[in-house]
């Protein structure tokens, strides 16, 4: 096996046992970037210079053994939505293509003190705004297991250079599946955690009640890792939670037995595909071989696509239309040049820096926002967000976990739905109702389809109950090894 087709926890114990050495492994990484990125795109930008930098200051204390963080040596790609020092953070747009952040994130601080070696930044949907990581303004990213299929958005260039072998973890973030959906597609495994579990200080904002940052890996176990490394309260975020951090690495190989996993039958509707679906029903009754108990339960709101996704996307929407108001032109970012007033500088600025889908949702954004409006949209959608999270809290009580599809299909194919965003807006229905009510979820690859493309199962538990889900997605995870 090559090294940069190993899992991070097998590569942390050859590392340790001085089988291989950092610089080694970046350079296998960066390697393999240069012979496959060229016709998938997953990445932005690549700090070659610095990943071996950092790779032989690692080797170094270790060759004097001096203490090293938990994933000392390990490469890591991050979504070009979190803020790197000194780096380019473009959000997959034109309007920062040249933006150089001034601070880290977070959780990039937390990964450099993991010790953590950050490989390069990774392809997006512009802003974050996309379920297939065709709206970036540096071209789309391909799905690595078929290049004509989408990877899944927005965290799509982090899960295709995961399931490419082009980095051996990654950062994305989820506002309404983008880390979930790209990795269900992508055959990996992704996580978003409870709402304030990871800090969000350094993030881009896209929609700033829904976004979170999580990991996206090969494994559970390296997923329950990275965890680890980045979650923890922030007093720079008002939103984080301050609360324990759970030793996700002690509790998730704790087995399942007596634990009750839950389905909706909300989330089996007579129009899904027939093998999403039996990929779902299977992932269930091997669970239920595994020692956990299979229980019905109801998501009457939250498991209504109509009203799901029309809330998502009316809160979504109105968030991103205060959130980008602050790209006009005159402190940072793209400027539109010419004799121009102020009023038109503002509006060549902004037409010429978004794409046409940011540029739909910040319009549609407003719209909701507007007098006359506000009451009949935004507002009524955060009520209706108020009894999706009351219809978790009432699931959650008869369950431990629930299972359903990440999304409705595999992926599907480049440009099939450019011209139809209700369609699009679609591939959220079974991941955008965890945002809108905060608690933790998690893809697990499960099955293939007749087309051979990876079929996602999606576990969701209550919040601060990462621990509990990763046991769950380990369980299952061990029934397809």
């Amino acid at each position: 096996m090559a090294l940069n087709q190993a899992t991070a926890h097998e590569l942390i114990t050859r590392l340790q046992q001085r089988e291989i050495t950092a610089r080694e492994l970046v350079q296998a990484t960066l390697d393999r970037i240069s012979a496959v990125d060229g016709q998938i795109n997953a990445f932005i930008s690549i700090d070659a210079e610095g990943a071996l930098t950092h790779a032989d200051e690692i080797d170094r204390r270790r060759a004097k053994n001096e203490p090293l963080g938990p994933l000392a040596g390990i490469p890591l790609a991050l979504k070009d939505v979190l803020c790197v020092r000194g780096g380019r953070t473009t959000c997959g747009s034109k309007i920062l293509e040249h933006y150089i952040a001034p601070y880290d994130a977070t959780v990039v601080a937390q990964l450099r003190a993991a010790d953590a070696i950050i490989i390069g930044k990774t392809n997006m949907d512009e802003f974050a705004m996309g379920s297939s990581c065709e709206n970036s303004y540096f071209g789309p990213t391909l799905n690595p297991r078929d290049p004509e299929r989408v990877p899944g958005g927005s965290s799509g260039g982090s899960a295709a250079a995961v399931a490419a072998d082009e980095t051996i973890l990654a950062l994305g973030t989820d506002t309404g599946g983008s880390v979930r959906q790209p990795a269900g597609y992508c055959g990996v495994v992704g996580l978003k955690p409870t709402y304030g579990r990871v800090s969000r200080y350094g993030l881009v904002a896209y929609a700033s009640s829904l976004d979170q940052i999580g990991p996206i890996s090969k494994d559970v176990e390296d997923t329950a890792l990275l965890l680890q490394a980045i979650a923890g309260h922030d007093p720079r975020d008002s939103t984080s939670i301050d609360a324990p951090v759970a030793n996700y690495l002690a509790e998730f190989k704790d087995g399942i037995k007596g634990l009750k996993v839950g389905l909706a039958q909300e989330h089996f509707p007579a129009g899904l595909d027939a093998e999403v679906a039996t990929a779902a029903q299977s992932a269930a009754a091997t669970l239920a071989d595994a020692g956990a108990e299979l229980v019905d339960v109801q998501l009457p709101v939250a498991g209504h696509p109509e009203y799901c996704i029309g809330t998502y996307y009316l809160i979504a929407m109105g968030e991103a239309s205060a959130n980008l108001t602050r790209y006009d032109g005159v402190k940072y970012g793209h400027r539109a040049e010419g004799d121009l007033n102020l009023q038109e500088m503002y509006l060549r600025t902004r037409s010429e820096g978004f794409g046409e889908e940011v540029k739909r949702r910040i319009m549609l954004g407003t719209y909701a926002l507007s007098a006359g409006y506000y009451d009949a949209y935004y507002r009524k959608a955060q009520q209706v967000r108020t009894l999706i999270r009351q219809d978790f809290e009432k699931a959650f009580t008869a369950c431990d976990i629930l299972l359903s599809p990440v999304a409705p299909t595999t992926a599907f194919r480049l440009g099939e739905q450019t011209d139809d965003p209700l369609q699009m807006y679609l591939n959220d229905i079974y991941t955008a109702s965890v945002n809108l009510a905060g608690i933790p979820g998690i893809s697990v690859p499960y099955a293939n389809g007749a087309d051979g493309l990876p079929i996602g199962v999606q576990l969701l538990a209550p919040p601060l109950e990462e621990a509990k889900l990763l046991r769950m997605a380990y369980a299952l995870e061990r029934t397809t090894a």
